[in-house]
């Protein structure tokens, strides 16, 4: 397009998904519902390791962490969802659609951080037993949580800001909120340079985190199958079976969506994809991390015979 068509956007309108008849309002409780639980899972998970004492180790500090994140990432994103699916077409001002695009991306960017970080301290429990605790002192988990947000939301502003600056000639997102893809299909001007810099921003913040916790499970690998006996190796492995299954679904639908060009997939199915990783796996994730644990179950237990014995208390 040329020059002359460049324009100021002061709002967009986000499409969101059609739905028509009964499917309208089973649609909308159906996500109100998930959005309630993951918002009740993550804060369950949250209370629990900070008011039991037998969950006070660096693991599900980090896992706390991962829960506190997970409550804003999905707050980003699934209110606008509710009011698609409720009102239809829903529009939002330019300066909303960019700082969710770039709090969206921040929480994404920081969850990858903080998941190469679980990694590392899953690493260090198994491979360097008798130097963990000394190794990840309570100094060093606040001082790695807190670079996995500050490299997060500082990774984030170059994707944003790029797209902030770009004309846009249409208004109409294909998508239920503000993400890199269905807004680059918006713009009047080639993109293949953000595009450029969109792949390698991300690209390096995804794919080196994730080489790096793939190299450290090949280390708990080699160690976990030299251990003497078949209790140990599977007393290992159960305490990394939960990430492994969290950082398989963030990556696989990470990787579908953002590893390639922004605007190179097809219309529509952005939104689809993106529901596996801004709804489905926040929902998961506390399933995951306290189905089958066996600590987190008994801490629930005690905590809530806590509970029941302030309530009596006359």
């Amino acid at each position: 397009m040329g020059h002359a068509n460049h324009t100021w956007t002061p709002s967009f309108l986000l499409a969101g998904f059609t739905t028509t008849g009964t499917l309208q309002p089973l649609a909308f409780l159906g996500t109100l519902c998930i959005y309630l639980l993951t918002l009740a899972g993550n804060l369950l998970i949250i209370v629990l390791v900070w008011a039991d004492s037998g969950l006070s180790t660096p693991m599900y500090f980090f896992i706390s962490v991962l829960s506190f994140l997970e409550l804003w990432y999905v707050s980003t994103t699934v209110p606008m969802l509710l009011h698609t699916l409720l009102h239809g077409r829903s529009p939002i001002s330019s300066a909303a659609c960019f700082v969710q695009l770039y709090v969206f991306h921040s929480l994404g960017m920081t969850e990858c951080c903080l998941l190469g970080v679980m990694a590392l301290d899953r690493y260090l429990a198994i491979c360097r037993p008798l130097h963990y605790h000394s190794l990840m002192s309570r100094q060093v988990q606040l001082w790695l949580a807190g670079a996995s947000w500050v490299a997060g939301f500082s990774a984030a502003l170059v994707p944003a800001s790029l797209t902030a600056t770009l004309p846009f000639c249409l208004r109409e997102v294909a998508h239920y909120f503000c993400d890199l893809a269905p807004l680059m299909r918006l713009v009047c001007v080639d993109t293949s340079w953000h595009d450029r810099v969109h792949r390698a921003v991300i690209g390096v913040a995804t794919g080196c985190n994730f080489m790096f916790i793939l190299g450290l499970y090949v280390g708990i690998l080699k160690v976990v199958l030299n251990l003497p006996s078949a209790a140990s190796r599977a007393k290992a492995f159960s305490t990394c079976s939960s990430h492994i299954t969290v950082v398989a679904l963030f990556y696989a639908s990470a990787f579908t969506v953002y590893v390639g060009s922004p605007g190179s997939h097809l219309k529509g199915t952005d939104k689809h994809i993106a529901l596996v990783y801004a709804l489905l796996t926040p929902f998961l994730n506390p399933i995951i991390y306290t189905l089958r644990n066996k600590e987190v179950k008994e801490a629930m237990k005690r905590v809530s015979v806590r509970i029941r014995t302030l309530l009596n208390e006359p």
